[in-house]
C-alpha cells in the first residue's frame, strides 16, 4: 500500500468514526435528553470495538452510566 493509499484509508476510517459518534450521540440525546459535559467528547474518542457494543447498549441502557457500563 503507498502512503497517499495509507492516508486516504486513515482518512476515510475517521469520517466513519465521527459518522458513528454523531448518530450515537444524537441516539442518546434522544433517549436521556440533554446530554452532560464531556459525554460528546468521550463518544468521539470511541474505538471501533466501543461503537459496536454502544450500538446495541443505546437500545437497552436505562442510564447513561449504564449505557458506558458503569452500573
Amino acid at each position: 500500500m503507498t502512503t497517499a493509499e495509507q492516508l486516504r484509508a486513515e482518512g476515510q476510517a475517521r469520517g466513519q468514526v465521527k459518522g458513528q459518534a454523531r448518530i450515537l450521540l444524537r441516539q442518546l440525546a434522544l433517549k436521556f435528553g440533554p446530554l452532560p459535559d464531556g459525554v460528546a467528547e468521550r463518544v468521539e474518542a470511541g474505538e471501533p470495538a466501543e461503537f459496536e457494543m454502544w450500538s446495541e447498549r443505546v437500545l437497552t441502557a436505562n442510564s447513561l452510566e449504564e449505557f458506558f457500563g458503569r452500573s
